[in-house]
């Protein structure tokens, strides 16, 4: 449920009203009874606090080794093809 933001045009009070967002706006001031109005606000956006959220942060044990075992690097053990390396003058 959203929090909302209230102004009494009266007295100037300013508070705010932790409602669904169903219920209908509030009219009268809690402090003098004047007339009150709903104020638009920023709100509360989203804060992502740390390096970041990724699909692959939460993966099995099982995928991870996999995943390294792919990536890890290969020795070529193929030898070069003779008459490649030898230049003619």
């Amino acid at each position: 449920m959203p929090t909302y933001e209230y102004r009494c045009r009266t007295c100037a009070y300013e508070f705010e009203e932790f409602q669904s967002i169903a219920d209908p706006a509030l009219t009268k001031c809690p402090k003098c009874g004047g007339l009150i109005e709903r104020l638009i606000s920023g709100g509360g956006g989203l804060l992502f606090k740390g390096s970041g959220f990724y699909i692959t942060d939460y993966r099995s044990e099982g995928y991870k080794k996999a995943a390294r075992a792919d990536n890890a690097p290969t020795s070529s053990t193929t030898p070069p093809k003779s008459g490649d390396s030898k230049s003619k003058k």
